[in-house]
C-alpha cells in the first residue's frame, strides 16, 4: 500500500495540481488585497465614506451595549453580528478570481485550436484530360490512361 501510495504521490499530475493549488493561494491572497486596498475605498469613498469591511448588523448585544463603531469592537465585547460588509468584499474576490481563471481558459482554449492538426491531404486528383477523379499516387488515368505528372 505504501509503495502504490509513493507511485500516485510522485505522479506528475498530483505535483501539478499542488504546484496549481499554491500558486491559487497566492493569487487569492493578491486578489484580497486588490479588493480591500485599492478597488472598495474608492467605492466607498463614492457611497458616503463606508467602508464596506466595517458593514455589520448587531444581533445580540454584548457585555457592553452598543452602538459599536467597527466589527472588532463589537466582537470584543461579545456582539453576535453579520458581517455583510464582508460578504460583499468576497463577492467582489469570488468575481475577480473568476474573470481571472475565465481569461486563463479562454488563452488556452484558443492556443489549442491554433495547435490542431492542419487538413489532411486529398487523397485524389482530377485527371486534367478526362476530369476523372484518380488516387493522388497515380501516375496514369484508370479511365483515360493519360499519364499524369507526379504528385
Amino acid at each position: 500500500m505504501l509503495k502504490e501510495f509513493k507511485e500516485f504521490a510522485v505522479k506528475g499530475n498530483v505535483i501539478d495540481m499542488a504546484v496549481g493549488i499554491i500558486i491559487g493561494a497566492a493569487f487569492g491572497t493578491i486578489v484580497k488585497s486588490l479588493v480591500a486596498d485599492v478597488i472598495m475605498p474608492p467605492i466607498g469613498l463614492l457611497l458616503g465614506n463606508v467602508d464596506f469591511a466595517n458593514l455589520f448588523v448587531v444581533l445580540k448585544a454584548g457585555t457592553t451595549a452598543g452602538p459599536f463603531a467597527s466589527i472588532a469592537d463589537a466582537q470584543a465585547a461579545g456582539a453576535v453580528t453579520i458581517n455583510y460588509g464582508m460578504f460583499i468584499n468576497t463577492v467582489i474576490s469570488f468575481l475577480i478570481v473568476a474573470f481571472a481563471v475565465f481569461f486563463v481558459i479562454r488563452s488556452i482554449n484558443r492556443l489549442k485550436r491554433t495547435e490542431e492538426a492542419p487538413a489532411a491531404e486529398p487523397e485524389t486528383k482530377e485527371c486534367p484530360y478526362c476530369l476523372s477523379s484518380v488516387p493522388t499516387k497515380a501516375t496514369r488515368c484508370p479511365h483515360c490512361t493519360s499519364e499524369l505528372a507526379a504528385a
